[in-house]
């Protein structure tokens, strides 16, 4: 049997990272998140990264390491940055041979409420206001859309438990 790559992908407060880490301990494959590699790769944090070297260093790196990690010989899944999709054409690998990648799709109402508590881990909504923050949100959305429906599978995480979206995501995976 070839070796399963899942790829996990949506708009920050989505919960890829999270599915990432249940849907491992299901199926007893690794998970694994790139902006966490991304972090252990420069010895920095994303914010860090950001903040010394700028957006196009980070998307550099960024693409750097999700490559390196696509061609692992290993199955994994892997959730994403949330604009990891959207630059140096890195949503032409959502359909690499051998791979699943599955949009986890949130309201903006939803990832407002999920966000709006998280503002100081997040340096990119750190300053918002709360209807700044929704319009950013919307605005991202609309933006990252045609990135984000290149994936294989699109879940609505809007009103369901990490347990349901798991389980959604095991069907796919059969």
């Amino acid at each position: 049997m070839a070796i399963l790559k899942v790829f996990l992908i949506g708009y920050m407060g989505s919960g890829k990272s999270t599915i990432a880490k249940a849907l491992s301990e299901i199926t007893r494959i690794p998970a694994f998140d790139l902006d966490q590699a991304i972090e252990n790769r420069a010895g920095k944090s994303i914010s860090e990264i950001f903040n010394e070297k700028g957006e196009l260093q980070f998307r550099l790196l960024e693409h750097t390491v999700l490559k390196e990690m696509i061609d692992k010989p290993e199955a994994m899944i892997l959730s994403w940055g949330g604009g990891t999709p959207c630059y140096a054409n890195n949503h032409e690998f959502l359909s690499a041979e051998n791979t699943k990648s599955i949009y986890l799709s949130a309201s903006i109402s939803t990832l407002f409420d999920r966000l709006k508590n998280q503002k100081e881990f997040r340096p990119l909504l750190a300053n918002k206001t709360e209807d700044e923050l929704k319009e950013y949100i919307a605005k991202n959305l609309f933006d990252r859309s045609y990135f984000y429906n290149q994936a294989n599978f699109k879940i609505n995480c809007d009103n369901k438990s990490i347990q349901e979206i798991v389980e959604e995501i095991l069907k796919i995976l059969t």
